[in-house]
């Protein structure tokens, strides 16, 4: 008997999200080099295996040059504003003195290995969970996550998804220059190069920008009817409020001298309050949708595996917390156990689970459908 042919289709933007937010949570409860290392190769192997051929699904390798600068950035600080803090000294910079107000700073100096490790290890932190975004933007299209918004945030989602648009697009006509020089014998490098290519791709960017203002306008973007004065205002009070009581709650929540009335009480309330502003707002807000996506069982199984990452992170910390945190004093070598290895490689069913990507999908389409930008969250007049 044959295997049954899996039909491409995109998967819902919303699934890999929350598996990107799971892998991200559980890189931010870790320091260990080992974990960190897996679940980046985790992402990198998930983006490679489902990503697509729109411009968003390019930029996967923009987010690794942008950690390995955060990595290498977070060192420096550590060597340049004291890194000797420790019984290992590397070597020692000439160091600067500085005024009496500046006390307990420090300029250059011994450079310890504890703390140019310290500094690796947070930004190596930092720069996973950074990446971990970034497989969730080369993986889902970020118009279709407009669609999938409450009523009452799709202006505020229109101009997220044109903003996390902007990076992919510009790194496509990059490309499309560079290819295009080649073709035509182009040699420069460097600065020499960097005229030739500038000018087309500001030229291509005003003119995405042009196409995207006149789509826009025709579909009726931004009109709305006759909303009362009164509801405005309840409606963005309740927002409001409701805000500052989810902050005021989890900084309740994480100080353990705010009084418990300040906690978890005060994070519901604001909770409480924020949903209904946002069913209020969106009762006014009237949007046609064509061909919804809707959560089927690869969504699910891809939602839970970010999550169970995320979970058995958590559960190692109640467990095992020494091995999520190497020591720095003394030195000691990350080490790994079964418990958070095998809740990130959870996180790699994904590319066996999710459905592959439809082939040469157009820019801006779901697989056989007509193209559905920002005319998705148009309201009706």
């Amino acid at each position: 008997m044959t295997a049954p042919v899996r039909v491409p289709r995109n998967l819902h933007p919303g699934a890999w999200w929350l598996w990107a937010l799971g892998l991200a949570v559980a890189a931010s409860r870790t320091t260990n080099p080992l974990l960190l290392a897996l679940i980046l190769a985790v992402a990198a192997y998930v983006v490679a295996a489902r990503r697509g051929t729109a411009p968003w699904a390019l930029g996967f390798r923009l987010y690794l040059w942008l950690g390995g600068i955060i990595v290498v950035s977070r060192v420096l600080f550590r060597v340049v504003f004291g890194g000797g803090q420790g019984d290992t000294v590397l070597f020692t910079l000439p160091q600067i003195p500085l005024p009496e107000w500046a006390a307990g700073i420090r300029l250059f100096g011994p450079v310890a290995v504890e703390q140019l490790l310290g500094g690796f290890y947070d930004g190596l932190r930092l720069a996973t969970m950074l990446i971990c975004l970034g497989a969730a933007n080369a993986l889902a299209n970020p118009k279709r996550m407009l669609r999938a918004l409450p009523g009452a945030l799709y202006e505020v989602g229109a101009a997220v998804v044109v903003a996390l648009s902007v990076a992919p697009q510009l790194v496509e006509s990059v490309l499309r220059v560079r290819r295009a020089r080649r073709l035509r014998g182009g040699t420069g490098r460097g600065l020499r190069a960097l005229r030739g290519i500038v000018i087309p791709v500001l030229e291509d960017a005003l003119d995405r920008s042009l196409a995207l203002a006149a789509a826009m306008d025709s579909r009726g973007y931004g009109r709305r009817g006759a909303v009362p004065q009164g509801f405005r205002l309840l409606t963005g009070v309740l927002v409001v409020a409701g805000l500052v009581g989810v902050c005021v709650g989890v900084y309740g929540l994480l100080d353990a001298s705010t009084p418990r009335y300040l906690g978890l009480p005060m994070l519901g309330a604001g909770l409480a309050l924020a949903v209904g502003g946002f069913v209020l707002g969106g009762r006014r807000v009237v949007r046609s949708v064509y061909r919804p996506d809707r959560w089927r069982p690869a969504e699910v199984a891809v939602a839970l595996c970010g999550l169970a990452a995320a979970g058995g992170l958590y559960a190692t910390i109640r467990v095992d917390a020494a091995n999520l945190y190497p020591s720095l004093s003394p030195l000691s070598w990350p080490e790994i156990s079964a418990l958070p290895a095998a809740a990130v490689l959870v996180a790699v069913l994904p590319a066996w689970l999710a459905p592959p990507p439809p082939a040469d999908t157009p820019v801006g389409t779901a697989a056989g459908r007509p193209p559905v930008g920002v005319a998705a969250g148009r309201e009706r007049v």
